[in-house]
């Protein structure tokens, strides 16, 4: 399936006799616009096929892939968490990088929705806010862990404004969960999206960990607005594991 010609967004002729060669959905039935779109640009998406001859479950594997590949976070033996895991693509790369086949390290996958199993990594549906979940995921890792990842978005509503306070609190509560579980030295990944109101995060982060970066993979889409948040060398002094970490 050809990704298309080097022609604009719309895919038209880059030169007198070029041929648009990009997937087109004709419309069927009630399919709304905005879905065919998507599906459109799922079709043409050259990390979507990837993905599918690769066996990974969603492109967001080359994100963590490429992010690593560059900031090598990821390290044989660690003990990972990995936030809204579903459907399971980050869990599948970091289990390559840290060795987990050969019985090295543990991840902990947490999701509201199932997940279906991926080999050694140990799956839990379950809020990750809930009161018990960080002192289950400490004990499920056999003591705190060495990196905390999100891929989490908050539902969208398309109101710009309510959506980014939406993200940025989501955020904020992967943050306060990774306080309670993260071992000295650890790592945190998250998802933000550029124009959030993200000031106050990135200042904590910066206060808890001893480097900060803002980072946008070559994966994600070029008219999306997301990127990630990479804070490594945590240093922050760890409280009781069973403590709630939202304060209740």
């Amino acid at each position: 399936m050809s990704t298309g010609s080097s022609g604009g967004k719309g895919g038209g002729k880059s030169s007198a006799g070029a041929r648009d060669m990009r997937v087109k959905v004709k419309k069927a039935g009630k399919l709304k616009h905005s879905s065919q779109l998507w599906l459109e640009r799922q079709l043409n998406d050259p990390y979507v096929k990837r993905a599918k001859e690769l066996g990974y479950r969603s492109r967001a594997a080359f994100k963590l892939e490429e992010m690593d590949d560059r900031y090598k976070f990821l390290k044989p033996g660690q003990r990972l968490v990995d936030l809204g895991c579903a459907p399971g693509g980050w869990c599948q790369i970091a289990a390559k990088r840290i060795g987990l086949e050969q019985g090295k390290g543990y991840i902990v996958g947490i999701d509201l929705l199932p997940v279906d199993p991926i080999p050694g990594v140990d799956l839990i549906q379950l809020d990750f806010m809930a009161e018990e979940a960080p002192a289950l995921l400490t004990e499920r890792l056999g003591g705190r862990a060495d990196g905390v990842m999100s891929d989490m978005a908050a539902n969208t509503t398309g109101h710009k404004k309510t959506d980014h306070l939406k993200i940025i609190a989501l955020a904020e509560a992967a943050v306060e969960f990774a306080h309670s579980v993260l071992a000295p030295g650890g790592f945190f990944l998250a998802k933000l999206f550029q124009g959030g109101d993200s000031a106050d995060l990135l200042a904590g982060l910066k206060r808890d960990f001893t480097t900060v970066r803002n980072v946008k993979p070559a994966a994600s889409r070029a008219d999306s607005s997301e990127l990630y948040v990479l804070a490594t060398g945590y240093r922050r002094k760890a409280g009781p594991p069973e403590e709630n970490a939202f304060g209740e």
